[in-house]
Protein backbone atom coordinates (compact mmCIF):
# COMPACT_ATOMS: atom_id res chain seq x y z
CA UNK A 1 0.00 0.00 0.00
CA UNK A 2 1.09 3.54 -0.57
CA UNK A 3 0.64 6.85 1.16
CA UNK A 4 -0.97 7.60 4.49
CA UNK A 5 -4.58 6.43 4.86
CA UNK A 6 -7.45 8.87 5.16
CA UNK A 7 -9.60 8.02 8.21
CA UNK A 8 -13.28 8.86 8.76
CA UNK A 9 -15.12 8.18 12.06
CA UNK A 10 -18.52 6.46 12.12
CA UNK A 11 -20.86 5.55 14.97
CA UNK A 12 -23.25 2.62 14.57
CA UNK A 13 -26.90 3.61 15.04
CA UNK A 14 -29.94 1.43 15.74
CA UNK A 15 -31.25 1.82 12.17
CA UNK A 16 -28.06 0.22 10.79
CA UNK A 17 -28.42 -3.00 12.79
CA UNK A 18 -30.51 -6.13 12.69
CA UNK A 19 -32.65 -7.47 15.55
CA UNK A 20 -29.51 -8.74 17.31
CA UNK A 21 -27.81 -5.33 17.32
CA UNK A 22 -25.28 -6.36 14.64
CA UNK A 23 -24.60 -4.09 11.64
CA UNK A 24 -26.47 -5.36 8.59
CA UNK A 25 -23.92 -6.27 5.91
CA UNK A 26 -24.99 -3.71 3.28
CA UNK A 27 -24.46 -0.83 5.72
CA UNK A 28 -20.69 -1.38 5.58
CA UNK A 29 -20.93 -0.26 1.94
CA UNK A 30 -22.53 2.99 3.10
CA UNK A 31 -19.79 3.55 5.68
CA UNK A 32 -17.10 3.03 3.01
CA UNK A 33 -18.93 5.30 0.55
CA UNK A 34 -18.99 8.13 3.11
CA UNK A 35 -15.27 7.76 3.74
CA UNK A 36 -14.48 7.78 -0.01
CA UNK A 37 -16.68 10.86 -0.47
CA UNK A 38 -14.87 12.71 2.32
CA UNK A 39 -11.47 11.56 0.99
CA UNK A 40 -12.30 13.02 -2.44
CA UNK A 41 -13.68 16.20 -0.82
CA UNK A 42 -10.42 16.53 1.14
CA UNK A 43 -8.50 16.35 -2.13
CA UNK A 44 -10.64 19.22 -3.47
CA UNK A 45 -12.91 17.01 -5.57
CA UNK A 46 -16.30 17.10 -3.84
CA UNK A 47 -18.55 14.87 -5.87
CA UNK A 48 -21.42 17.33 -6.40
CA UNK A 49 -18.96 20.09 -7.33
CA UNK A 50 -17.25 17.77 -9.83
CA UNK A 51 -20.57 16.84 -11.39
CA UNK A 52 -21.75 20.43 -11.62
CA UNK A 53 -18.53 22.12 -12.73
CA UNK A 54 -16.74 19.37 -14.67
CA UNK A 55 -19.46 16.93 -15.74
CA UNK A 56 -17.42 14.32 -13.83
CA UNK A 57 -18.81 11.43 -11.80
CA UNK A 58 -17.13 8.58 -9.92
CA UNK A 59 -18.63 5.09 -9.90
CA UNK A 60 -17.63 1.89 -8.15
CA UNK A 61 -17.01 -0.77 -10.80
CA UNK A 62 -15.41 -3.45 -8.67
CA UNK A 63 -15.31 -4.25 -4.97
CA UNK A 64 -13.95 -7.21 -3.04
CA UNK A 65 -14.94 -7.35 0.63
CA UNK A 66 -13.76 -9.58 3.44
CA UNK A 67 -16.09 -9.60 6.45
CA UNK A 68 -13.81 -10.42 9.39
CA UNK A 69 -15.91 -9.57 12.46
CA UNK A 70 -19.23 -7.81 13.17
CA UNK A 71 -19.77 -4.24 14.29
CA UNK A 72 -22.49 -3.69 16.87
CA UNK A 73 -24.92 -1.03 18.00
CA UNK A 74 -23.15 2.06 19.47
CA UNK A 75 -19.67 0.97 18.29
CA UNK A 76 -17.37 3.76 17.22
CA UNK A 77 -15.68 2.76 13.98
CA UNK A 78 -12.87 4.16 11.89
CA UNK A 79 -13.20 3.77 8.14
CA UNK A 80 -9.99 4.21 6.17
CA UNK A 81 -9.24 4.93 2.52
CA UNK A 82 -5.78 4.31 1.10
CA UNK A 83 -4.66 4.69 -2.49
CA UNK A 84 -3.25 1.54 -4.06
CA UNK A 85 -2.83 2.94 -7.55
CA UNK A 86 -4.46 4.72 -10.47
CA UNK A 87 -4.72 4.56 -14.25
CA UNK A 88 -5.97 7.05 -16.82
CA UNK A 89 -9.62 6.75 -15.82
CA UNK A 90 -9.64 4.73 -12.59
CA UNK A 91 -8.43 4.65 -9.00
CA UNK A 92 -7.90 1.52 -6.90
CA UNK A 93 -8.30 1.90 -3.14
CA UNK A 94 -7.86 -0.23 -0.06
CA UNK A 95 -10.53 0.34 2.57
CA UNK A 96 -10.86 -1.03 6.05
CA UNK A 97 -13.23 -0.65 8.97
CA UNK A 98 -11.99 -1.04 12.52
CA UNK A 99 -13.71 -0.96 15.87
CA UNK A 100 -12.05 2.03 17.50
CA UNK A 101 -12.34 0.78 21.06
CA UNK A 102 -10.08 -2.23 20.48
CA UNK A 103 -8.43 -1.46 17.13
CA UNK A 104 -9.93 -4.68 15.75
CA UNK A 105 -10.26 -4.91 12.00
CA UNK A 106 -13.81 -5.78 10.95
CA UNK A 107 -13.84 -5.23 7.19
CA UNK A 108 -11.13 -5.26 4.52
CA UNK A 109 -12.03 -4.18 0.97
CA UNK A 110 -10.43 -3.35 -2.35
CA UNK A 111 -12.43 -0.84 -4.40
CA UNK A 112 -12.07 0.35 -7.99
CA UNK A 113 -13.55 3.74 -8.91
CA UNK A 114 -13.91 4.86 -12.51
CA UNK A 115 -14.21 8.47 -13.64
CA UNK A 116 -17.25 8.99 -15.88
CA UNK A 117 -18.38 11.92 -18.00
CA UNK A 118 -21.94 13.22 -17.95
CA UNK A 119 -22.92 10.55 -20.50
CA UNK A 120 -21.65 7.84 -18.12
CA UNK A 121 -18.69 6.98 -20.34
CA UNK A 122 -15.20 6.45 -18.86
CA UNK A 123 -13.09 9.60 -19.01
CA UNK A 124 -9.59 10.61 -17.94
CA UNK A 125 -9.02 11.63 -14.36
CA UNK A 126 -8.57 15.41 -14.11
CA UNK A 127 -4.90 16.40 -14.20
CA UNK A 128 -5.25 18.22 -10.86
CA UNK A 129 -6.49 15.00 -9.24
CA UNK A 130 -3.67 13.00 -10.80
CA UNK A 131 -1.19 15.49 -9.32
CA UNK A 132 -2.80 15.05 -5.87
CA UNK A 133 -2.67 11.28 -6.26
CA UNK A 134 0.98 11.40 -7.34
CA UNK A 135 1.76 12.95 -3.98
CA UNK A 136 -0.04 10.08 -2.26
CA UNK A 137 1.83 7.30 -4.08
Amino acid sequence: MTGKPFVWPVRVYYEETDAGGVVYHSNYLCFMERARTEWLRGLGFGQEQCRRERGLLFAVTKMEIHFLAPARLDDTLTVSVQLLGYKQASVTLQQSIQREQEQRQLIQATVRLVALNDRFKPTRLPEELVQMLCGAV
